[in-house]
């Protein structure tokens, strides 16, 4: 027997609101919990301050393991905003496949293929993390030593701004009605690849950005915030694909400024 109209729309609206809820209540924690430092010896409030020196820790399997999830749970505080109207969307579907008798799938089985691939640049992040480390190119507070790592950093992003492969996974992340539309998979293991790849289109979109934290200061709330800024105005805004070339023309000026100044 089919439930009627009222308490069906009453349904689907709780569906939405739980998630909102959701998501806002995973962003606040990472949030959080970045700022109280991700289980780092220092708040990112002291590593921005510079208040103070940071011991550098011994790399252990139990620390890399500590470092893979700083960078993960950074990545869900910066990232899953830019996200939000895809999962958005996603649960809005799955309300009109459920008002017609079909069964739906929750997003945030969406949501978790989607942080599955920021998982996977974590990982790389904190190999990357440690090398740098071990070549004595990161200082104690998390951000590169060496001025040609620095500006080299500064340039290789503003490059990579102007490349197809930038621009390409930028429309996609642009375009969350056409990602549906085209790539729509039925069941939760469909739902899971589908936040995979959205994930991935973000990731080919935005990784190079993440990767200037070394040059900023991986914990520097400057730095963090002002990146997740970015990333959420240039997806989201009409001005955002105008915004990427702009920015290519800052990064690659600042990158030959410092190498420059110090040469």
């Amino acid at each position: 027997m089919a439930a009627p109209p009222r308490a069906l729309e009453a349904v689907l609206e709780r569906d939405r609101i739980v998630v909102i809820v959701g998501l806002a209540t995973v962003m606040v924690a990472a949030w959080a919990y970045t700022l109280a430092g991700i289980g780092m010896p220092m708040s990112a409030f002291e590593m921005t301050a510079g208040g103070g020196a940071m011991a550098r820790a011994a790399w252990s399997p139990a620390y890399a393991v500590a470092v893979f999830f700083m960078w993960w749970i950074m990545m869900i505080a910066m990232m899953l905003p830019s996200a939000g109207p895809t999962i958005l969307l996603y649960a809005a579907v799955n309300r009109k496949s459920a008002a017609r008798g079909r069964p739906g799938v929750p997003a945030g089985v969406f949501a978790v293929g989607y942080l599955t691939a920021w998982a996977g640049f974590s990982g790389a992040a904190a190999g990357l993390h440690w090398a740098l480390e071990r070549a004595a190119l990161l200082s104690p507070m998390m951000a590169t030593a060496s001025v040609l790592v620095g500006g080299g950093l500064l340039i290789a992003a503003g490059l990579y701004q102007l490349t197809p492969l930038k621009h390409a996974c930028l429309r996609h992340c642009r375009a969350p009605i056409q990602f549906l539309t085209t790539r729509w998979r039925p069941g939760r293991t469909g739902a899971f690849r589908m936040g995979l790849e959205h994930g991935a289109f973000c990731l080919g979109c935005c990784w190079v950005l993440m990767v200037l934290l070394f040059y900023g200061g991986v914990m520097n709330l400057y730095w963090i915030a002002g990146l997740a800024l970015f990333v959420l105005v240039e997806k989201l805004a009409p001005i955002g694909h105008w915004l990427s070339f702009g920015a290519a023309g800052g990064l690659i000026a600042w990158g030959g400024w410092v190498l420059f100044t110090a040469a």
